[in-house]
């Protein structure tokens, strides 16, 4: 059982997964202090000032027994400008992939083959030069 553990998670499959796993979390917080230190605070100076960090409502005060319940819509506003972000380099990135795996377009034949001898002849030929048969354009 062990042996076959171990060729289980030493498979290509697994480890590039792993490795894909790894390297979109540390591009999620690469993504999460652009929103948060670069992008926000523009568009909050634009809007007046506006920290969208801190924009909440509260639902139920804080008291000495409990802490205060409250909606941080503008917590989410920033998750969702990351989503965007994010799901934008994705798209970007699978679009690449799609470009790069597309195979190359093939050229016109130049050549055809003689429906009487089998001799290869130019595409426009009207007759054949081996066998002088007429075999159209």
């Amino acid at each position: 059982m062990l042996k076959e553990f171990r060729e289980f998670a030493l498979r290509g499959n697994v480890v590039d997964m792993a490795v894909g796993i790894i390297v979109g979390a540390a591009f999620g917080t690469i993504v999460q202090s652009l929103v948060a230190d670069v992008i926000m605070p523009p568009i909050g100076l634009v809007l007046g000032k506006v920290d969208f960090s801190n924009l909440f409502i509260t639902l139920k005060p804080a008291t000495a027994e409990a802490q205060a319940v409250a909606i941080k819509y503008g917590t989410f506003i920033n998750h969702v400008v990351s989503f965007i972000i994010v799901a934008f380099c994705v798209f970007l990135l699978v679009k690449q992939v799609n470009r790069l795996r597309r195979p190359a377009p093939t050229a016109a034949p130049t050549t055809k083959e003689c429906p009487f001898c089998l001799s290869t002849i130019p595409v426009k030929a009207t007759k054949c030069a081996h066998c002088t048969s007429e075999v159209g354009a």
